[in-house]
């Protein structure tokens, strides 16, 4: 995945929970809870994963469900929202060229599978992955994309809207 020159200046990336996929699609920002912050080492590691995201094909939902914002010492650089549902990514900031705002990833690639179980992470116990020394994906809740890309526990059965 292409990131904009800003890239560099990251010193911190602020891990978004998306409250309203739906939203995203037109949106001029990313909106959500922040869930943690990776700063250092980590916040390379994960830009290193980002822009390791080898592209693919578009599907139609766009129904992100994780975010980042990337921030300098002074202000905030860009912001990416994933779908791992259609495999597509929408970028903000005022750095980011018009031809990198809407962009794709393969959502199996071993990069993408990484990036998703940190995310995941964040929602149990606060850990950073590699922190707690078990596999992150064993530790994570078996679950698979649903209708939209919404995910839901191996097992249960969707419930139709009207």
């Amino acid at each position: 995945m292409l990131l904009p020159v800003t890239r560099a200046k990251t010193e911190m990336i602020e891990v978004i929970r998306i409250t309203n996929p739906a939203r995203h699609l037109t949106s001029k920002d990313l909106v959500g809870d922040s869930v943690e912050i990776w700063v250092e080492d980590q916040a390379r590691r994960a830009l290193d994963l980002i822009t390791g995201l080898p592209g693919d094909e578009k599907y139609r939902c766009f129904v992100p469900g994780w975010g980042v914002r990337a921030h300098s010492f002074t202000e905030q650089l860009f912001e990416i929202a994933f779908c791992f549902s259609c495999h597509a990514a929408r970028l903000w900031g005022p750095d980011v060229p018009l031809e990198q705002q809407h962009q794709t990833f393969d959502a199996e690639s071993p990069a993408a599978r990484e990036l998703l179980a940190w995310f995941r992470a964040c929602l149990t116990e606060g850990e950073a992955p590699g922190d707690s020394g078990v596999d992150e994906v064993q530790r994570l809740p078996q679950v698979v994309l649903g209708d939209a890309g919404h995910e839901r526990p191996v097992g249960e059965v969707p419930v139709e809207q009207p």
